[in-house]
């Protein structure tokens, strides 16, 4: 892995994050969220290749240490986490992110999978220093959206199997966007179901969706940052 693990101010107090520079010293700004398991090596090599594409990227640790490959503890650390703490900690990637040598763009996008898709949803709709927001697949029970503060176009990829965000859950996310007077795309990628981007999981990976969905969150964001 190229990058490093960081530490950053959120709410008068310190959390960790890791850190992948852009290729080229410097490019736009990407916030990467975790999935339920944490901050696993498989975020960790999402923010590399987004480092290797060009934008430098921090994926915040919402779990501060935490993490798992067990379903029944991700789930429990998912339903523990502190929602406003979250945020607060988003929002402090945000402002280091910004002010980081190798960013390159005055406003972050905020890339987010399953659990980190909604999330990114909140900080974009608290910080109109999120100027792009990419959900994969996103879902949290217990996250809020006030979409009134949301400024930043979205970009929504699914899957059309997805047994905890199906194709009518999202198309009625897009049209709660949307009907608030804001931006939203979605793509819902046939035959496919949750967390068919991470390539660390043989029983959900399918390298063509996400080999597309790769494709479309680069251009995304390069035409919104």
């Amino acid at each position: 892995m190229s990058g490093q693990i960081v530490e950053f101010a959120t709410n008068g107090s310190t959390t960790r994050g890791y850190l992948a520079p852009a290729a080229g010293g410097s490019g736009p700004g990407v916030i990467v969220i975790q999935e339920w398991w944490g901050l696993v090596d498989h975020i960790k090599e999402v923010a590399d290749r987004f480092a290797t594409a060009g934008f430098t990227a921090l994926a915040p640790d919402l779990y501060r240490g935490e993490a798992t490959s067990d379903p029944d503890d991700a789930g429990r650390l998912m339903m523990a986490l502190d929602i406003p703490r979250a945020v607060q900690d988003l929002e402090g990637a945000v402002e280091y992110l910004l002010a980081h040598d190798a960013c390159s763009s005055r406003k972050v996008g905020a890339v987010g999978f399953c659990m980190g898709g909604q999330l990114a949803l909140a900080i974009a709709c608290k910080n109109p220093k999120v100027g792009a927001v990419v959900d994969f697949y996103g879902v949290h029970p217990n996250v809020t959206l006030d979409f009134s503060g949301l400024q930043a176009p979205v970009l929504g990829l699914f899957g059309e199997t997805d047994d905890f965000v199906s194709p009518e859950v999202a198309r009625k996310l897009q049209s709660d966007v949307t009907s608030a007077g804001k931006l939203m795309e979605i793509k819902i990628y046939p035959g496919t179901g949750h967390a068919f981007f991470n390539d660390s999981r043989e029983d959900a990976y399918d390298r063509d969706a996400a080999d597309d969905a790769w494709k479309g969150t680069q251009r995304f964001l390069k035409e919104n940052l």
